[in-house]
């Protein structure tokens, strides 16, 4: 994925409301008191800065889209450095940081082993590492699945398995492997869900064909023209520790 022409509306289609400052809270306790923290792939720098300002720790995100990292230092925030760099390429010495942190990222990076053997790489021994994905049953329940019928297919061919994803990251310099599972049941407004699918907010909704992605969206709004109801769905989201050996 390009993710230059998403940068300037990327924060507006994914507000930071209640449930993302819930998953935020919980992977803060995974990376615990952590005096210098790594982000991979920090997009818009929205956890990053959430991260100093909790944790009163030196951040560096690094991302490889420079309209991305544009956006981020936007934020103005104090405590935190932006670098240009991929995931499979950190520009960092080795065992810098003691906590690293990835975020709905290793399906997006072009080698998932590169890029956690440079994670390893740049965590003192010891270091926390906390890796966010989705469990297999948010593709399943996705609520945009009946518009989209081929979003499902797509996404589990894109993302790792979290049993998958584990044995990858224990053959990459970690131990005390864990993943566990996060169920958030969230409410939408619908002119918001209209929004924010008209402006393909998950990078899969460009993934599409056209005619399947202007199909879709005439039947979903067909459905909520008028609607005042929430609409509801449900995010299944894995969480996966691990401390670098």
């Amino acid at each position: 994925m390009d993710f230059a022409a998403l940068a300037g509306g990327y924060d507006e289609l994914r507000p930071a409301g209640e449930s993302w400052r819930e998953l935020a809270e919980v992977e803060l306790a995974e990376l615990g008191a952590a005096a210098r923290l790594l982000d991979v792939g920090c997009g818009t720098g929205r956890f990053a800065v959430f991260a100093a300002e909790r944790l009163g720790a030196r951040v560096w995100g690094v991302d490889p889209s420079s309209e991305m990292l544009d956006q981020a230092r936007h934020r103005g925030a104090r405590g935190v450095g932006w670098k240009q760099a991929a995931a499979e390429h950190l520009p960092f010495k080795d065992g810098w940081f003691d906590a690293a942190h990835a975020h709905l990222v290793m399906h997006v990076v072009d080698d998932v082993g590169a890029a956690l053997s440079e994670m390893a790489r740049v965590l003192c021994p010891g270091g926390r590492l906390v890796v966010v994905s989705f469990r297999r049953e948010h593709f399943d329940r996705f609520h945009l699945n009946p518009y989209f019928p081929t979003l499902a297919g797509i996404d589990r061919a894109r993302f790792p398995d979290p049993a998958a994803l584990s044995a990858a990251i224990g053959a990459s310099g970690f131990h005390d492997v864990a993943e566990r599972g996060l169920h958030q049941q969230v409410t939408l407004d619908p002119e918001a869900v209209l929004e924010r699918v008209r402006g393909r907010y998950i990078s899969t909704l460009h993934l599409l064909a056209e005619w399947d992605y202007q199909d879709g969206l005439a039947r979903l709004e067909h459905d909520l023209a008028g609607h005042d109801q929430p609409v509801a769905a449900d995010l299944f989201w894995s969480i996966t520790t691990a401390r670098r050996t």
